[in-house]
């Protein structure tokens, strides 16, 4: 009360909601990427999705179509993947990493993406060319060798391809 005024406090009854830190299964993120890696399996990439707080592997595959429908447009997630490249004369292997935010993504979500980004690279830290998409024409496999020429420096050969 004060000069004979009454004023109400309104108090909180509930306790705020704090986004929570994102973490890591990084174990098996660790072992997902090995595996991507490696020219002893035929695993070319990972998709790595929240599950709540934490980032853990989604899936893993073989054939590009099938990376490409790992991602929808009401979610955050990354992808790591392995494209052979070269001529004729030299093949090479080399990696992206992809960030996917979804058209539908909040804006307190798409945010968050910077910071959880630099956890899931500190695992994922062998690649080539990094990549940011958010619609489902971004994926597309031209445009992922677009960038990773650009990124590689020479191209040398006939000009007839080899697939």
């Amino acid at each position: 009360m004060s000069d004979g005024i009454e004023v109400e406090q309104i108090v909180e009854s509930k306790p705020r909601r704090m986004p929570l830190a994102t973490s890591l299964d990084k174990d098996a993120i660790r072992e997902a990427y090995e595996d991507v890696r490696s020219d002893l399996t035929d695993t070319e990439w990972a998709v790595f999705k929240f599950d709540g707080a934490q980032i853990i592997v989604h899936e893993r595959g073989q054939c590009f179509e099938e990376f490409r429908q790992q991602f929808g447009d009401s979610e955050r997630a990354f992808g790591y993947i392995r494209i052979q490249m070269g001529d004729e004369i030299s093949k090479r292997k080399k990696f992206i990493f992809l960030t996917w935010i979804g058209q539908e993504v909040g804006v307190i979500q798409r945010a968050k993406m910077s910071t959880d980004k630099a956890l899931i690279k500190d695992v994922l830290n062998n690649f080539a060319v990094e990549l940011q998409a958010g619609v489902e024409a971004e994926l597309d496999i031209e445009l992922f060798r677009e960038a990773l020429n650009r990124a590689g420096g020479a191209n040398y050969g006939t000009g007839i391809r080899d697939n």
